[in-house]
């Protein structure tokens, strides 16, 4: 999560902001297997967080939300 919100604050022509923020096209393949970043959005969603952009603007309400993920037994 601490890397999420790094990439986020990035500059949108950066190549690891675009690779996160693309989407693949297609279907997946049979059966469910969960993505890195469907485990941040569980993470996001259970941290009460609902704009990750938003949440990764501010520093020091990023740090804390990261305390604070650290501190929750879940995640």
């Amino acid at each position: 999560m601490q890397w999420v919100g790094h990439v986020q604050r990035m500059e949108d022509t950066r190549a690891r902001k675009r690779l996160m923020e693309g989407t693949l096209e297609g279907r997946r393949g049979r059966g469910r297997r969960s993505l890195w970043s469907d485990g941040v959005e569980r993470d996001m969603t259970v941290l009460g967080v609902r704009s990750l952009k938003e949440a990764a603007s501010d520093r020091l309400k990023w740090r804390n939300m990261l305390d604070q993920a650290k501190a929750h037994p879940g995640l």
